[in-house]
């Protein structure tokens, strides 16, 4: 009897301790909430001129949620509604992916034939006016909404480029931006080469489709393929897995992890290959972000594929999409992913098997190279999950080559060039 009772007590001094400690957070917590109405109010009253409360308070919450990390965001019903067009693969715009750095709109990358692209935008150019209003002074989703417009209008970039004296200014009409998030082709009649410029909601649909109808036509002929994911800045979770699924048979693809230590999801591969087990290499570089960083990590882990190119952005968050009814929606970071080996690559990005440099680095290279994760200010630390490496991956020398059949792109010819004649999975050799 008296080992229950003091069960009893024990169970008791239990729950009453976390129940005072609570409230003298909810106490803390109402107390910044009146402060907050108190300023609220002194701003609405006093300030120089009138302001809109409604743009006050929104102002408010994205600062609230910005001091969060560099991918959590709060969207109006304006922007939410932008949000799901996109992820629809379809909007309207310019056709670039853009991040805020230093007070500027600086360019992660254009997507491919886009207004954006056609005009001469690249990865790296820091926008510092848009139709002679200049960036400085505005968040980075003022920015976006001034970019955004009806098809057929025109807006002015001006755009501070690495390496270039002067301002550059692109005069560039919008359209309405549907992406083909997957493009494929084949080179020299045995290697299938296919892009992957970002995931959206149809891209694994995009990429069987568009595979399977080259598998068809080339046959016996193929010797292997590139899966080319360099600056892609990611996009949705589901499709990173079910592309990675595309050429997995079996095994971990990804699992994520929130804060609540039992709060682990882990997800599968089925049966069935989509190139049947053909040797395959996976070009990435600074700018491949996100989604298809757990695509690269995926096939690495599982010998699946050879990764060629230069270490990857390192963004190893999740993002949640939460609705708030008509106020638009909440974006908030609520876990980590971690590659089939338990690697979190969160600012450390994923080093390629084998490093190879650009030839000839562009500026858009060379911008890139510069800025990863791990430069954004407030990005989430590692948690100290990584797997380390024992050994440095091997570099290549950027060596001139005579035959180029990727016209002019070293990376991806020396992808062809492993793929045709290197023992690079399982001990197979490729032989012409």
């Amino acid at each position: 009897m008296r080992r229950l009772l003091a069960a009893g007590i024990a169970g008791v001094m239990m729950i009453s301790l976390p129940a005072i400690t609570l409230a003298d957070e909810d106490q803390e917590t109402y107390e910044h909430l009146d402060l907050f109405g108190d300023i609220l109010e002194r701003v609405r009253s006093e300030y120089v001129e009138d302001v809109s409360t409604s743009d006050l308070i929104d102002a408010a919450i994205e600062g609230m949620i910005g001091s969060l990390d560099p991918h959590s965001r709060y969207h109006n019903p304006k922007s939410y509604r932008e949000v799901q067009v996109q992820a629809r693969g379809e909007f309207g715009g310019l056709g670039i992916e853009v991040t805020m750095q230093d007070g500027l709109v600086k360019v992660i990358a254009p997507i491919d034939d886009t207004p954006a692209q056609r005009a001469g935008i690249e990865p790296g150019d820091l926008v510092t006016h848009l139709d002679d209003e200049p960036v400085l002074g505005l968040t980075l989703q003022q920015a976006v909404d001034r970019m955004r417009g009806p098809a057929n209008s025109e807006i002015t970039l001006t755009v501070r480029r690495s390496g270039v004296e002067e301002l550059l200014t692109f005069p560039i009409t919008r359209a309405i931006i549907k992406i083909r998030s997957v493009r494929a082709q084949v080179v020299d009649d045995e290697i299938i080469l296919a892009r992957i410029s970002t995931f959206s909601e149809h891209t694994s649909d995009d990429l069987e489709g568009t595979l399977g109808d080259l598998w068809d036509e080339q046959g016996d002929g193929v010797l292997g393929a590139v899966l080319d994911l360099r600056n892609n800045p990611g996009g949705l979770l589901d499709q990173a897995i079910a592309v990675s699924d595309a050429f997995l048979d079996r095994g971990e693809i990804v699992s994520t992890r929130g804060r609540d230590p039992d709060s682990i999801l882990r997800f599968n591969a089925r049966e069935g290959d989509i190139i049947d087990g053909l040797p395959l290499i996976v070009l990435i570089n600074s700018g491949t972000a996100s989604a298809s960083e757990i695509v690269a990590g995926a096939l690495q882990d599982h010998g699946r594929a050879l990764l060629l190119g230069t270490r990857s952005f390192g963004k190893g968050s999740v993002q949640t999409v939460l609705p708030l009814g008509r106020h638009g929606a909440l974006r908030l970071t609520t876990a980590r992913y971690y590659t089939p080996s338990g690697r979190s690559i969160q600012e450390q990005g994923i080093d390629p098997d084998i490093v190879v440099e650009q030839l000839r680095p562009e500026p858009e290279a060379e911008a890139l190279q510069e800025r990863r994760e791990e430069d954004l200010q407030g990005h989430l630390d590692n948690d100290g999950s990584g797997v380390e490496e024992d050994d440095d991956p091997p570099a290549e020398e950027a060596a001139q080559v005579e035959d180029d059949p990727a016209d002019g792109d070293y990376q991806l010819t020396r992808a062809i060039e492993h793929l045709r004649g290197s023992h690079i999975l399982s001990g197979k050799a490729i032989v012409n």
